[in-house]
């Protein structure tokens, strides 16, 4: 969204959900993530998931 200039409000909006989940999501402090958010905000950007999400263990288990 940074590299787009998109105003998170905005995203929010046009993606029908609530802008605390997309401000999470950008902040990179979300604990889970919906899969249709997911899609939906993929298909807004025009993006794959792996665009937007990178896998790192948990190393203090």
């Amino acid at each position: 969204m940074g590299e787009k200039k998109l105003r998170v409000a905005d995203v929010a909006r046009d993606l029908g959900v609530h802008r605390n989940t997309i401000t999470l999501l950008y902040d990179e402090t979300a604990t889970r993530i919906d899969l249709d958010t997911m899609n939906k905000l993929c298909t807004y950007l025009g993006c794959n998931v792996e665009d937007l999400l990178e896998y790192i263990p948990d190393t203090k288990s």
